[in-house]
């Protein structure tokens, strides 16, 4: 047989060549990088599970958020650590929490930076589960009422938008009725529409303080075998208000990014968790990868499966090699 006519490699000779016909293009456009708030004055305490992040005091907080948007980095989500814990997660709603102060204070001293609020009360409750307890179980409708005035609160203190991520159903509607009669009709939601009960989110445990104290959330997250009902999930978000949809987390889901991306008109999103952060850089401690390059793969592969927003600890990281 002849040689074939086509020879694709023709187009991969030269770095030039390469980047003038790639598909999947990266920026900072749609990078949210997540930060962890504790109380106290000039706190940076670094992560053991997660090198090269910290928990951060507020004022130290408002300081990277000015280094952050020099370097281009858009937008930022936070995660509270509060002063005290309790049965109802009491901290994480309260108008004078660790978070409305954080989002009060970098509004304030930066006030072109996206500010995303999580929503969720793990962080805030004595026994570590994502809502209120009722005879040693989560109470969904219960927890309703806390995650919306928790919503409430720190769009009040000025949070650019609300991403609640405990997973309770009918959520994204009690939170999108609480912003509206409240006044902040204007403030969008992104919703973890599809957030897994994975094992990646070990070294979050750590740094956000959050670990239950028995049993496991797979009561409420999702079964990690499941597609279909991801896209269900995704579209009962969508009809109680979400203006963002999110797959979390993003590598061993590139498959349920891709069937968001293809069902649903909305901007996807992405979390690239602590776990798929923390091996990373495990693996490059000891000389198994190069870092760099494995970064920018992995968040390649994430926006080319779909996703148009990616959270990501990998932030500054992919900062400094786009300007390389």
């Amino acid at each position: 047989m002849p040689f074939p006519i086509h020879r694709p490699r023709r187009l991969r000779r030269t770095e030039s060549l390469r980047s003038m016909v790639r598909e999947t293009r990266l920026s900072l456009d749609g990078v949210i990088e997540p930060h962890f708030i504790v109380p106290g004055t000039n706190v940076r305490r670094p992560i053991d599970a997660m090198p090269g992040c910290a928990q951060l005091s507020v004022d130290v907080f408002v300081e990277e958020c000015r280094r952050s948007r020099g370097l281009g980095i858009p937008a930022v989500i936070l995660f509270g650590l509060p002063e005290h814990k309790d049965a109802t997660g009491s901290a994480g709603y309260a108008v004078d929490g660790i978070v409305p102060r954080a989002i009060e204070a970098v509004k304030g001293a930066v006030p072109d930076l996206i500010v995303w609020a999580d929503v969720c009360l793990c962080e805030y409750t004595d026994h570590g589960h994502c809502g209120v307890l009722h005879d040693g179980e989560v109470d969904n409708d219960r927890t309703l009422p806390l995650l919306a005035r928790a919503a409430v609160a720190y769009a009040r203190a000025g949070a650019d938008g609300i991403a609640p991520s405990d997973m309770m159903d009918g959520r994204v509607g009690a939170i999108r009725d609480a912003l509206d009669e409240s006044g902040h009709a204007q403030i969008p939601i992104m919703a973890y529409a599809a957030k897994y009960a994975s094992a990646f989110y070990g070294p979050f445990r750590e740094a956000a303080q959050s670990a239950p104290r028995f049993g496991d959330r797979r009561g409420y997250q999702m079964d990690p075998p499941n597609v279909r009902e991801a896209l269900q999930e995704m579209a009962l978000d969508l009809d109680e208000g979400a203006d963002i949809l999110m797959v979390k987390p993003a590598l061993a889901y590139l498959d349920v990014i891709r069937a968001a991306r293809e069902r649903f008109d909305v901007p996807i999103a992405a979390y690239n968790v602590s776990g798929e952060y923390s091996m990373v850089r495990a693996a490059a401690a000891l000389g198994w990868v190069d870092a760099d390059r494995l970064i920018l793969e992995i968040l390649t592969a994430i926006r080319r499966a779909g996703a148009d927003i990616v959270l990501t600890y990998f932030a500054r990281d992919l900062a400094r090699l786009l300007r390389a």
